[in-house]
């Protein structure tokens, strides 16, 4: 079933878009950090946050006493976004210059998660930063639960949209003598800093030796 809306259809350059599951789920498991976009009182505000994917839902978490998250749990309408930086698209006019980039607007209302699914939801998020974390720390208190607020929004109203590839430019400026081409980007990882207090003998756990490769 597509994802597809009349909130997420793309207008501009609609070649690019996409509104299937396969797609979108794509894009939101190459990432952990979203922006929650909503209005409370006619003033937006748009908030960044982990979050984690899991089959056609997906989780975010926060304190108890996030203003953001106390809005969303009463059903104000949010928008979730990821984006990933995948190049500068260097053109020879200002005008075609661009970036390489692969994005997902996903459109609905959170609901709050308690219970068996509260700590489930937050295995999803641990597992989604840092795959196998999870198994090796120290799982949350029955204090540090009450203490944060896990709500679940369910992908149902989604469009995808993706640009690759060089720079488009207007047939005469080939002849421009510019440097035209893309300039990949990309998040690595760096070499893991033990807490200062971590004993030395501690081995370096397999997530994080995968994670640097």
């Amino acid at each position: 079933m597509s994802l597809k809306s009349a909130r997420t259809t793309v207008r501009r350059l609609p070649r690019r878009a996409a509104y299937d599951h396969d797609g979108v789920h794509a894009i939101l498991d190459a990432g952990f950090i979203c922006h929650l976009g909503h209005v409370v009182a006619g003033q937006p505000f748009v908030i960044p946050t982990a979050y984690g994917r899991d089959g056609d839902v997906i989780y975010v978490h926060g304190s108890a006493v996030s203003r953001t998250l106390k809005n969303l749990a009463e059903g104000v309408p949010l928008c979730l976004t990821v984006t990933h930086l995948d190049g500068l698209v260097l053109a020879r006019s200002g005008f075609h210059s661009s970036m390489n980039y692969r994005s997902v607007v996903v459109l609905g209302s959170a609901v709050l998660v308690e219970g068996d699914e509260k700590v489930h939801a937050l295995r999803v998020i641990s597992e989604q930063i840092l795959k196998g974390r999870w198994d090796e720390i120290r799982g949350p208190s029955r204090k540090e639960l009450r203490a944060t607020t896990v709500l679940r929004l369910p992908i149902d109203e989604a469009s995808a949209k993706v640009r690759t590839g060089p720079p488009m430019d207007d047939e005469a400026d080939y002849e421009l003598p510019v440097w035209a081409g893309v300039l990949p980007l990309s998040v690595r990882a760096g070499p893991p800093e033990p807490d200062p207090r971590l004993p030395a003998e501690t081995p370096l756990p397999a997530y994080l030796r995968r994670r640097r490769r």
